[in-house]
C-alpha cells in the first residue's frame, strides 16, 4: 500500500487525477483478456428445402421481395386498411408497452456496461466533540474499480446486449401481431357487412314472395302453408341480420382498441359498408430458411439463447479471484474553510484480491442452474423454428383449401340463381308448389352467404401467411424508439 501527502490543493488534485487514470489504464489492459464461460455460437438449424405448396396456392417460392413483405397490407389495395394500420402502430397500447421495454432493456444494458469503468464516491462529514470542544471537518474522494481479468463483467455485458436484442425482437413481435389483427378484424368487418347486404337483398325478395303466396291463396291456387312457409324464412333472415349486425359492431369495437381508442370511437368511420379487401397479389413465401432472420419470434428466441450462454461465463467467472483497485484521497481540518490550505492531505491506491475459497459448492451449483437455463434456452429455440415451419405449412394448405372451395361456392350460387328463377316462375305458372320456391331460395341464400365467408377467409388466409412468414416488422426500424421519462 502506497502512501503520500500533499502540500496543496494543487497537488492533491493532481494526485486524484493520477490515482484515477491508474485505475483506467490497469483496467483498460486487461479488458483484451480472455474471458471464461463458452462463447456463443448461432446454432445452425436443419430447415427444408423448400415449401410444399397445395395446388390452388396464389404464391410465389422465389425469395421474398423485401417491399411486398415490409408493407404487405398494401398489396390488398384498400386505403382504409391503410389508415387503420398507420394509426394502429401510432397509438397502439400493446405496441407502446413493448416500447417502454426495449427503453428499460437499453438501460439495463447500460448499466452492466458501467461496471467496466471505475467508479468514485466524494464524500464530507463534519464531527464535533462536546467533551473537548473541537470540530472536525473531513471530505475525500474513494475510488473503486474491479478489474475484469477474467470476463465476468465482460460476459454481463454480453447478456445484457443480448437480452436488449430479444426485447427489441419481442417489439416486432407485437409489432407483426398488431398488424396482423387489425387486418384481420377489418376484414371480418368487410365480410359481416357484406353478408348483411346479401340478406337484405334476399329478404326483399323473401317479403315479395310473400305476397305472392297470399295472391295464390286468394285465387284458390295457394295454400295457408306457403304462406306460413315464406313467412318464417322472413322471420329467419331478419334474425339473422340482427345477428351479424351486432357481429360487425362488436369487430368495430375490437379495431377501436387496438387503436388505443374508446370502443365506440370508429363507429361513426365503419358504419358504411365496403367490399372484402381482395388479396389478388402473389404472397412471395421464399424458402423455408428465411424465416431465421425474418420472424421476429425466432430472433428472440435465438437472442435469449445467446443471453443465457453468456450467463454461464457470469457464473464461471465467480470461481475466479476478483481482483480490485481502490484509491483514496482526503482532507481533514478543524475549520471548513482550511480544507484547502492543511498539510495533512493523504491518498492511498493498492490492489485488493477476494477469492472464495469456502462457498458450500454456491458457485458450482450456480454454474449447473445456467448451464441449465443454456439448454433450456436451445430447446425453446428449436421449438419455436418448429413451431414457425408448422405455422408457415398449415397456413398455405388452408390459403390453397379455401381458394379451391371459393371456386366451387361460385359455381354453386350461379347454379342456384338459376334453379331459384326456374322455381319461381313455375310456381307463378302454376306449374309446381311453392316448396320448390322455398327449396331453391333457401338454398341460393346460403350459397351466397357462404361464398361471402369464402371470400372472408381467403383474404384472412392472406393476413396469416404474411404474419407467419413475418412480414411487417421492419417499418418499426422507422418509429423512434421512446425515451424514458419520469413519472
Amino acid at each position: 500500500m502506497h502512501r503520500q501527502k500533499y502540500g496543496d490543493s494543487a497537488t492533491f488534485s493532481s494526485g486524484m487525477m493520477r490515482c484515477i487514470a491508474a485505475l483506467s489504464f490497469v483496467g483498460t489492459t486487461v479488458l483484451c483478456g480472455c474471458a471464461v464461460g463458452p462463447n456463443y455460437h448461432v446454432p445452425k438449424q436443419p430447415m427444408p428445402a423448400k415449401w410444399e405448396v397445395p395446388p390452388g396456392a396464389q404464391v410465389g417460392v422465389a425469395a421474398q421481395q423485401p417491399r411486398a413483405m415490409e408493407r404487405w397490407w398494401t398489396t390488398f389495395h384498400d386505403s382504409t386498411l391503410d389508415e387503420l394500420v398507420h394509426r394502429a402502430v401510432a397509438s397502439n397500447l400493446s405496441l407502446e408497452a413493448a416500447t417502454e421495454r426495449v427503453v428499460e432493456a437499453r438501460a439495463a444494458a447500460r448499466v452492466a456496461v458501467a461496471g467496466l469503468y471505475p467508479s468514485a464516491v466524494f464524500a464530507g462529514s463534519y464531527q464535533r466533540s462536546n467533551i473537548k470542544g473541537q470540530s472536525l471537518w473531513l471530505s475525500g474522494l474513494d475510488a473503486l474499480w474491479e478489474v475484469d481479468v477474467f470476463g465476468g463483467v465482460r460476459r454481463s455485458v454480453e447478456a445484457a446486449s443480448a437480452s436488449l436484442q430479444a426485447s427489441e425482437e419481442d417489439r416486432h413481435d407485437v409489432l407483426v401481431t398488431l398488424l396482423g389483427e387489425v387486418a384481420t378484424d377489418y376484414i371480418q368487418l368487410r365480410g359481416y357487412q357484406q353478408q348483411i347486404a346479401i340478406a337484405q337483398s334476399n329478404l326483399q325478395i323473401q317479403v315479395r314472395n310473400v305476397g305472392l303466396t297470399q295472391d295464390k291463396k286468394k285465387l284458390g291456387t295457394g295454400t295457408e302453408l306457403d304462406i306460413a312457409q315464406s313467412e318464417a324464412l322472413v322471420a329467419s333472415t331478419k334474425a339473422a341480420i340482427e345477428s351479424q349486425k351486432v357481429q360487425a359492431q362488436q369487430t368495430v369495437y375490437a379495431l377501436s382498441v387496438l387503436l388505443g381508442l374508446s370502443p365506440t370511437a370508429l363507429e361513426g368511420e365503419l358504419t358504411s359498408s365496403a367490399k372484402i379487401p381482395d388479396p389478388s397479389a402473389v404472397i412471395p413465401v421464399g424458402v423455408p430458411s428465411e424465416l431465421l432472420t425474418r420472424r421476429p419470434d425466432i430472433r428472440r428466441a435465438e437472442r435469449q439463447l445467446a443471453a443465457a450462454t453468456a450467463q454461464i461465463g457470469v457464473a464461471t467467472a465467480d470461481l475466479f479471484p476478483k481482483f480490485t483497485l481502490t484509491g483514496d484521497l482526503s482532507l481533514q481540518g478543524s475549520q471548513l474553510s482550511s480544507l484547502g490550505t492543511l498539510a495533512n492531505r493523504t491518498s492511498t491506491v493498492g490492489p485488493n484480491i477476494a477469492w472464495p475459497i469456502l462457498d458450500s459448492g454456491r458457485i458450482w451449483a450456480n454454474i449447473k442452474v445456467q448451464n441449465a437455463r443454456q439448454a433450456q434456452a436451445y430447446t425453446a429455440y428449436k421449438q419455436t423454428v418448429l413451431a414457425a415451419l408448422l405455422e408457415v405449412q398449415n397456413t398455405l394448405a388452408k390459403y390453397a383449401g379455401d381458394q379451391r372451395r371459393r371456386n366451387a361456392l361460385a359455381d354453386a350460387v350461379t347454379a342456384n340463381q338459376r334453379a331459384f328463377s326456374l322455381a319461381t316462375r313455375r310456381y307463378e305458372q302454376g306449374v309446381t308448389d311453392f316448396l320448390s320456391v322455398l327449396d331453391a331460395e333457401r338454398s341460393l341464400f346460403s350459397s351466397q352467404d357462404a361464398l361471402v365467408q369464402s371470400n372472408r377467409d381467403i383474404a384472412t388466409d392472406a393476413v396469416a401467411l404474411y404474419k407467419a412468414l413475418g412480414g411487417g416488422w421492419e417499418i418499426g426500424e422507422k418509429q423512434p424508439v421512446a425515451k424514458p421519462s419520469v413519472r
